[in-house]
């Protein structure tokens, strides 16, 4: 029973949420339709707004078109009309007036009463092609309106347009009279062409004055040009033809007639100035100045300055050319007695050296590439003096300019300064031969002297016992002597092997002075040392027994131990003994 109430109410909640579902469904789909139907709403008026905006824009463009401007003009165009050309003029603009109006608006006109249809029923994809054609037409007859107008503005302006630019003309035109009236005398040698050119201008003003009155545009544009040009290219002649005149009449003739005269003199000087080609341009020049003043007669200075201002920098640089090759001409001379002097040395020394060349190969060792250089210099110094006067030749026979021979005689020059070089180098090795030869002798005196106090030195100190070691390095030392004596005897002498021998008995002379000395010295401090320590034998046995032992050591020629022990011995009654004997060795010596 239970369950079945459970049952029945919960039946009756579903039904009731069934219901609530239902209506939910029902009010989302009412709000769709009507925000559909909203939006559907907002489109046509946007699209109404948007296109209503078009068509009156067009509408606009359409209606400006055809202004009042072009009426305007025209009507001015039938006042003017005085002669066959205004009038053929006046007929054609008329025409193309007449058919922008009564053809080509009116097409407009139907093309935005199409579009306006296709708004009103709502043909929206038809619209916008159609527009864009329609915007193309307006465009395309807008053009054509304002081109008309352009052109009819071009004749009803150009009396004014015209007028204007013939005062500018004018106002140049006499800035150009008074600046030629107050400098008459510079224009001297064109005074005809331009007067002449003056009264063509004079009448071309004339007949612009004719030309107006008759309305005949097309001669006023033709004469107006004829003006222009004439007045432009006068102004140039009255500015740049001074500058010509004074170039071509005076100064370029001075110099051409100063560098004639400088070409002959340095000519019969000696110099060779063929490469120059002088006369040739100068009679180029002539020409080309005789042409220029044929231009300048007709008013023609078409790149008169140009070349004029060309001619004279190249004649400027002509006067450098002449003092170039007197100074070519200078350092030529002056090198070449300078080689003249040098090569006749070299010669010299070169011809000495060849011919003790013997006696010196018999006297020293010299090697086969020493004695080829020297060949190789002799003839070096042959070329140099043949290539001179091959040099000294052309320049007395001008055969080149003093510039050509300056360089060859520099190139000849540094040729020379080798060839001395590798000279000195020959005169510098068999000057050193000679060299270390005197300094052996000068250096076996040396040694001989040292061996001498060597062995004076050793004799003159009583030493019981000679050390063996003196008489190795005496023997060494003498070997040493006598060798260097054998090579210094050998004809032909090698000079290495000399200074070899000489380095080797110095090294063994020296050392055998330091043994000697070291020798005597140690000897004499041990014989010191016994003698001081005598006074405490008495009283220290051990002092007297190391005493004893230093005795004997000395005798059988021990110095250096016997030193040590007689000093041991000493420091044991009197530490510190080892200074005050060298002290007083020292005072001794």
């Amino acid at each position: 029973m239970t369950n079945y109430y459970i049952i029945q109410i919960v039946e009756k909640d579903c039904g009731r949420m069934s219901d609530t579902i239902k209506l939910l469904c029902l009010t989302y789909v009412l709000l769709a339709i009507a925000i559909i139907i909203v939006v559907l709403i907002l489109m046509g008026k946007h699209n109404k707004k948007k296109y209503g905006y078009i068509l009156d824009t067009l509408e606009r463009e359409k209606n400006l078109i055809i202004n009042a401007n072009i009426l305007s003009e025209l009507n001015k165009v039938e006042s003017m009309i005085n002669s066959k050309e205004i009038e053929n003029k006046y007929e054609e603009w008329k025409r193309r007036f007449d058919e922008i109006k009564n053809v080509d608006v009116p097409n407009l006109t139907d093309h935005l009463i199409e579009i306006e249809d296709l708004f009103a029923t709502k043909k929206y994809k038809e619209i916008e092609p159609t527009l864009a054609k329609v915007e193309l037409s307006i465009y395309h007859v807008k053009t054509k309106a304002n081109y008309l107008l352009e052109e009819i503005k071009n004749l009803t302006l150009s009396e004014e347009r015209n007028r204007e630019t013939v005062t500018k003309l004018k106002g140049k035109y006499r800035n150009i009279l008074s600046i030629y009236h107050d400098n008459e005398n510079t224009y001297a040698l064109i005074k005809k062409p331009i007067e002449l050119q003056f009264e063509t201008i004079d009448k071309l003003f004339s007949a612009f004055e004719i030309s107006m009155e008759k309305n005949s545009f097309s001669e006023v544009a033709k004469i107006i040009k004829a003006l222009d040009d004439s007045i432009n290219n006068l102004d140039l002649v009255i500015d740049e033809s001074p500058e010509i005149i004074l170039l071509g009449a005076r100064l370029i003739p001075k110099k051409m007639v100063d560098i004639g005269n400088i070409y002959s003199k340095m000519c019969k000087e000696g110099y060779n100035l063929d490469y120059l080609n002088i006369e040739y341009n100068i009679n180029e020049a002539e020409k080309k100045i005789a042409d220029i003043f044929d231009r300048l007669n007709v008013l023609n200075l078409e790149d008169s300055t140009l070349e004029l201002k060309t001619m004279s920098t190249y004649f400027d640089g002509i006067y450098n050319d002449f003092d170039k090759e007197r100074l070519a001409k200078a350092s030529f001379n002056e090198i070449g007695r300078s080689i003249a002097l040098k090569t006749a040395k070299l010669s010299k020394i070169a011809t000495n050296l060849n011919r003790r060349l013997d006696d010196i190969k018999r006297t020293y060792e010299i090697t086969n590439d020493d004695v080829r250089g020297l060949n190789i210099i002799e003839a070096s110094i042959k070329g140099i003096e043949e290539d001179y006067d091959m040099l000294v030749t052309s320049a007395r026979n001008r055969s080149f300019a003093f510039s050509k021979l300056n360089k060859d005689m520099q190139d000849l020059n540094v040729r020379l300064t080798k060839i001395e070089d590798n000279l000195d180098s020959i005169l510098r090795l068999i000057n050193g031969f000679k060299e270390d030869e005197q300094r052996a002798h000068d250096q076996l005196d040396e040694i001989k002297i040292i061996l001498a106090s060597s062995k004076e030195k050793i004799n003159s100190y009583k030493l019981p016992v000679v050390p063996k070691k003196y008489y190795i390095e005496l023997s060494e030392a003498t070997e040493a002597i006598n060798e260097m004596i054998k090579e210094l005897e050998k004809k032909p002498l090698n000079i290495d092997v000399l200074n070899t021998r000489v380095d080797t008995a110095r090294d063994l002379t020296l050392k055998l002075y330091k043994t000697t000395n070291e020798t005597v010295k140690t000897a004499s401090m041990s014989e010191h040392a016994i003698v001081y320590g005598n006074r405490y034998r008495a009283t220290n046995s051990r002092v007297d027994a190391g005493l004893n032992k230093a005795e004997s050591l000395f005798y059988r020629g021990c110095f250096k131990a016997s030193l040590e022990d007689a000093i041991n011995a000493i420091n044991i009654v009197e530490p510190g003994i080892h200074e005050r004997l060298l002290k007083d060795c020292k005072t001794g010596d």
